[in-house]
């Protein structure tokens, strides 16, 4: 028999389309069975199709189209986390006193730390409301831990008032995170631990408040000097004013005063108005004379006589008489 001769089986083509067609049959069955999927009771699962949110399925079996929609679990039991400590590799409780150091009502440092346990309660919000819904959280106990805590004194932080601290705490957390819609709820929140601050902590805080009595001590004295430099000024402003009142008063009766006399010689003048110009010139002669003083050179040296020393004191006297006489 040659090798190039071809062996024919018979049958052989119906045997090529039935697996062809069974491996179609399991690739459908595949299919349909990867598109089952299996919640259990400690999640949710979040169905999206094309990004956009379908459902949300509780526990049980459910279907979804394969490769289209997508099922997202999302674990909805309670989680827990400390707040002012950290955990490390041994289980060991690690302060952080960057958290747990509170401001109480008294103006004393507390360094209390709180154990808090939270769940997701909206698996769409915890998926798409945030970017990291647990660092929210954690910000939103922090604030309101500081909020309640500085409420209360040191004592009764660390004695008393531990259980109502965990009651306002606990509300004020609620209200914020329903506010916030991020998706998670407090489930219950307690005071692990509560004691005074290192010694450094209590330098640092004596240290701020050292500055804050020294900038208190300084507005005083800025409001004391305030207090004692204006009533000084809106007293000498009332003096400058009640002056220039005065000053006004002056000069208007003054004026007032020149109109009259200037009234009473324009009617002199009206009567008799060459002696009345005259009386004028000889009076203004009267004024500006004796201010006068008579200069003597004799070209190189200068020297000055008041004008009296020619007329002997008589300059006044000559001027009076001459006005009567002119009169």
């Amino acid at each position: 028999m040659n090798t190039s001769d071809v062996i024919n089986i018979p049958g052989d083509g119906k045997l090529l389309k039935r697996i062809g067609i069974g491996a179609v049959i399991l690739l459908i069955v595949l299919t349909v069975l990867s598109g089952f999927y299996k919640v259990n009771e400690q999640e949710n699962a979040v169905v999206t199709m094309f990004g956009k949110v379908v459902r949300t399925d509780t526990a049980g079996l459910y279907f979804k189209i394969p490769w289209i929609q997508r099922a997202i679990p999302v674990d909805i039991t309670t989680h827990g986390t400390g707040v002012g400590y950290t955990v490390d590799t041994d289980g060991q409780n690690i302060p952080d006193d960057g958290d747990g150091i509170m401001i109480t009502s008294d103006f004393n440092l507390l360094n209390i730390d709180f154990y808090l346990e939270y769940k997701v309660s909206d698996p769409v919000a915890y998926l798409y409301a945030s970017d990291d819904p647990e660092a929210i959280l954690k910000n939103i106990a922090l604030a309101s831990i500081r909020s309640v805590v500085s409420n209360y004194t040191v004592d009764e932080a660390m004695t008393t008032a531990k259980g109502q601290i965990q009651a306002d705490v606990k509300e004020d957390m609620t209200k914020e995170l329903a506010a916030q819609a991020i998706g998670l709820s407090v489930v219950n929140i307690t005071v692990q631990d509560s004691a005074p601050p290192t010694e450094e902590i209590i330098a640092a805080f004596k240290a701020v408040e050292t500055a804050k009595q020294g900038a208190d001590t300084a507005k005083n004295n800025a409001l004391a000097y305030q207090n004692e430099q204006l009533p000084k000024a809106e007293a000498d402003a009332d003096a400058i004013l009640r002056k220039a009142e005065a000053d006004k008063a002056a000069r208007i009766a003054e004026a007032e005063g020149q109109v009259a006399r200037f009234n009473k010689m324009y009617e002199q003048y009206k009567l008799y108005p060459y002696i009345t110009k005259k009386r004028m010139f000889y009076e203004a002669l009267e004024d500006t004379l004796p201010g006068l003083k008579v200069i003597i050179t004799d070209g190189s040296t200068n020297t000055v006589y008041p004008l009296d020393s020619f007329t002997g004191g008589l300059s006044g006297t000559l001027m009076t008489d001459t006005v009567k006489e002119a009169e």
